[in-house]
């Protein structure tokens, strides 16, 4: 059997660039709480980013509850169902109610449908940017501000994604970005929060720490702070974030290249004026076109070492803990996550692996 293939492959900088970038903590002694490479790190993501300002966690998860916190949220957040439990678990730990809308042909949230779903107690609309595929932010940032309401993006995909020629993370009041190491760039954990107003940096920075300022306890608080060996990381694979993307236009251009036209698969498409990160390679699986289902082309790559991933599915809107029948509200988001099926995809992917992939998924 071949070499087996996974989902993910994490990048890693030069072993000696990195021992070299966490050298001065044995001189600092400064393990965490701000340290110069955390600080370092900040505003060379946030110069990359092209964004205003910027904290830094200790993953995406506790960055985007955080930001919640920060806002001060309380009711209906609308949200999207098809993203990663993490999205919705912030909500509800956030002390919110999700409130799902269908998505659109590119996994995003259906912006003309979220008005619909505005009451009296909506505080806020979160978007997310699904496979380095964006929200429609100019609407959604729109019905927004003509609601009162905050507009958040979970951008955990869109690490260097731009529309227009400017961030994506920019937009809306907030943007979260998850550096975990299955993403296009990481920290090994980590994740940080875009924002514009800046008094949400004491409200943010409470949010990580305990909820202590100074020898005063504001807040209940948590602890979510990147800490020095995360920072060093995230400046190394800094340095080396182009070469990455470069390396994955080219496995993305691999791949549709192979499956543009194959019946019954559906492909990413480009979305007009987005430079895209090539974050993920999914596949939308029609059974009756195609002749088979995602499922049985799961089990064909196993049989071949190759592991893909359903992702995302089950839909978060299947959470037990929810009400019976809501995933059946959003039958877009419903019939993708059954269908969907994202392929390997990372930098150092050999082409004629993606070649022999898509061989073994086009055989019948």
């Amino acid at each position: 059997m071949s070499e087996q293939i996974f989902v993910t492959h994490s990048s890693m900088p030069p072993y000696e660039e990195y021992c070299n970038e966490i050298k001065s903590i044995w001189e600092t002694v400064q393990l965490t709480n701000g340290g110069p490479i955390h600080n370092r790190f900040k505003d060379a993501v946030r110069e990359y980013l092209k964004v205003q300002h910027l904290e830094l966690f200790v993953n995406g998860h506790l960055a985007l509850y955080c930001a919640l916190k920060a806002l001060k949220l309380s009711g209906e957040i609308i949200t999207t169902p098809f993203t990663f439990a993490s999205t919705t678990n912030a909500i509800v730990q956030a002390g919110c109610t999700p409130v799902f809308c269908d998505v659109k042909p590119d996994y995003t949230i259906d912006e003309e449908k979220i008005e619909a779903l505005i009451t009296e107690k909506t505080t806020a609309i979160l978007g997310v940017h699904v496979y380095g595929n964006i929200c429609n932010v100019e609407k959604i940032d729109a019905i927004a501000k003509k609601h009162g309401l905050r507009a958040i993006y979970d951008a955990a995909h869109a690490f260097g994604v731009q529309y227009k020629g400017r961030g994506i993370a920019d937009f809306g009041d907030v943007s979260m970005l998850s550096f975990h190491a299955t993403k296009v760039f990481h920290t090994i954990e980590g994740g940080c929060v875009c924002f514009h107003d800046e008094a949400l940096k004491k409200e943010l920075t409470l949010q990580r720490n305990f909820g202590v300022d100074g020898e005063t306890l504001q807040i209940f608080g948590t602890n979510a702070k990147m800490n020095e060996f995360q920072a060093a990381m995230g400046i190394c694979n800094l340095r080396h974030i182009d070469d990455e993307l470069a390396l994955r236009a080219a496995v993305f251009k691999r791949y549709s290249e192979n499956l543009q036209s194959a019946k019954g698969i559906k492909i990413l498409k480009d979305q007009e004026n987005v430079k895209r990160n090539f974050a993920y390679y999914p596949i939308l699986v029609d059974p009756e076109s195609f002749g088979v289902t995602r499922d049985d082309l799961i089990q064909k790559l196993q049989k071949n070492g190759i592991y893909a991933r359903k992702y995302f599915y089950p839909l978060t809107s299947e959470n037990k803990a929810f009400p019976n029948g809501l995933a059946e509200k959003t039958p877009v988001a419903k019939q993708d996550s059954e269908r969907v099926l994202c392929l390997p995809m990372y930098a150092h992917l050999k082409l004629s692996d993606v070649d022999r992939i898509c061989r073994i998924l086009l055989q019948k």
